[in-house]
């Protein structure tokens, strides 16, 4: 197994980065751009929260990593065990640990270095996975299994770098109660990828996106006319109390559960007529990396279920579709 450090820090709403490079100007997919976050009074505002008719999945938490703490099964830690690889109807080929429990890989972790950024009452929604006795699934790479020491030494599992754990409402083996939740938690596949793929178990009553998207393509929605769609057919959307120049976020902590963002795409992945300009990724804060045009960035929506919904239009007032050319749809 890999051994690595695991050397988190606390990210807040209050950590301010200057940007490096202007803003604005067709540089490239792949440049970096340091970004800011809005004060805490504002940026806990507007996002379509607790008690607005667009929260999204896990909404009633509280928190910002998907779940509340007060349920059963909860522990600081599960030992992996002999690991397996299980078929489940919803998502597919699972990995699960030794009791034959799910195991789940956290969006705001990174895989490369290792880094977890559940902590705290997280832990307890999300028991950490430990690497003790590992062994890896009959047919599966060895390879693939490392482990992350965490803050207070607990050396957790890893598979091609995600850091793995449990979910508390997954009280027998087999559940995938985790798969979805908050928008940022998955069920793992054997190889560390999301089983279902990210999608947050399919589109609902068997609708599907179309098989030649691009990672943005266009859509024609009968009463928001040309909008933004992300490679699943997920409507795409901007968050007007961020801001282009200088580049910041107001989405942090739960709002990303309602609204994650949308990874970097590649520049020759985009159908045509879409914006290129200032079409950059976005490093925010919390080290997740997110797509920007025109230097705005760009989200979907938790409760946006299949292709097609625009469930978070005009939510809170504050989110919006997108025309190809990054125009808000703001409809009466």
């Amino acid at each position: 197994m890999n051994t690595w450090r695991n050397a988190s820090l606390a990210v807040t709403a209050a950590a301010v980065l200057a940007l490096t490079t202007a803003c604005g100007q067709d540089q490239g997919a792949t440049n970096g751009q340091s970004v800011g976050a809005v004060s805490p009074a504002d940026a806990g505002a507007g996002y379509g929260g607790a008690g607005s008719s667009g929260s999204g999945s896990g909404s009633g938490s509280g928190s910002d990593y998907g779940s509340d703490a007060g349920t059963a099964n909860t522990a600081a830690t599960k030992p992996a065990g002999q690991l397996a690889v299980a078929t489940n109807a919803k998502v597919g080929k699972v990995l699960t640990d030794g009791e034959g429990f799910t195991l789940y890989r956290f969006d705001r972790d990174t895989a490369s270095p290792p880094k977890s950024n559940c902590e705290g009452d997280c832990e307890a929604a999300w028991p950490v996975v430990t690497a003790d006795n590992a062994k890896a699934a009959a047919g599966t790479d060895a390879e693939l299994l490392g482990e992350v020491t965490r803050a207070d030494g607990t050396k957790q599992l890893t598979v091609d770098g995600w850091p793995m754990y449990r979910y508390a409402k997954d009280t027998a083996a087999g559940d995938v109660n985790g798969e979805g939740v908050g928008g940022t938690w998955f069920a793992a596949a054997p190889d560390g990828t999301k089983a279902s793929g990210g999608a947050g178990g399919g589109a609902a009553g068997g609708e599907t996106a179309p098989a030649d998207l691009k990672g943005l393509s266009v859509r024609k929605d009968p009463k928001l006319g040309d909008i933004m769609v992300d490679s699943k057919g997920m409507t795409v959307y901007r968050f007007t109390k961020d801001t282009a120049w200088p580049m910041s976020t107001a989405c942090t902590g739960e709002c990303l559960d309602k609204w994650p963002v949308v990874a970097p795409v590649d520049k020759n992945n985009v159908a045509d007529g879409i914006l290129k300009k200032g079409f950059v990724t976005f490093d925010r804060p919390d080290g997740i990396k997110q797509q920007t045009i025109n230097c705005s960035p760009i989200y979907t929506f938790a409760n946006d279920k299949k292709p097609g919904d625009t469930n978070g239009q005009g939510v809170a007032g504050t989110w919006f579709a997108v025309t190809p050319n990054n125009e808000l749809v703001k409809t009466s």
